[in-house]
């Protein structure tokens, strides 16, 4: 729990308020939102939309970077690095975090997520609600796991992968870098090449160079 801290949500798109409503069940009591598109005096629940960091430096935040987008997510932790800035990461209350796993910084655990025993989460994923990321699972750099989706034990998802709502991973498969699983597809064998793969079982629709 972090009882009584700030943060600083970078992006103010729809994950963003995922991120809002976890970060206040875990106990911040002030957030502030910074996008670049903010319109002057926004808020959001009472909380300040701004365009610049500028009015959160030294008021003891911490800073989180959530944008949806993989390689938004990454430049925004990046940034949030290069000033030195404290990286948040949010674990829902509700989400089960399973014994030896490791969650590295920045990421986002949504409510009713689970994490297995053992499992890995590379930095700023978004395991969000509902889903299921196994035992001994590993997990890439910038990924996002979507709602109610699941990967099932020992499986592998490469950096700046997608699985989407519903789609699942059978275990031991490994899921290669720069990836995008359709909602509700099925993954039954290992992906090696990078694209778009839809359906039951998934196929690549989008191969990526």
């Amino acid at each position: 729990m972090n009882k009584g801290k700030k943060l600083v949500v970078l992006g103010f798109g729809g994950h963003a308020r995922s991120v809002a409503d976890v970060a206040l069940a875990c106990g911040y009591v002030e957030l502030h939102f910074v996008d670049d598109n903010a319109r002057n005096g926004e808020s959001f629940l009472g909380y300040p939309v701004t365009g610049s960091v500028d009015a959160c430096i030294g008021n003891d935040y911490e800073f989180f970077p959530a944008a949806g987008d993989n390689r938004k997510r990454e430049a925004q932790f990046v940034q949030i690095s290069k000033l030195g800035f404290p990286v948040a990461t949010l674990i829902s209350p509700s989400a089960s975090i399973g014994i030896g796993s490791a969650i590295l910084s920045g990421c986002f655990i949504g409510h009713h997520a689970h994490v297995g025993s053992m499992a890995r989460i590379g930095r700023a994923c978004i395991i969000n609600t509902g889903a299921i990321v196994e035992h001994e699972c590993q997990i890439g750099d910038f990924c996002h796991v979507s709602v109610n989706a699941t990967i099932a034990g020992r499986s592998k998802l490469g950096d700046y992968s997608m699985l989407g709502a519903g789609a699942t991973v059978i275990d031991q498969l490994q899921v290669c870098a720069d990836v995008v699983v359709g909602a509700g597809a099925v993954v039954n064998k290992m992906i090696c090449s990078p694209g778009v793969y839809v359906g039951v079982p998934a196929e690549c629709v989008n191969r990526k160079n």
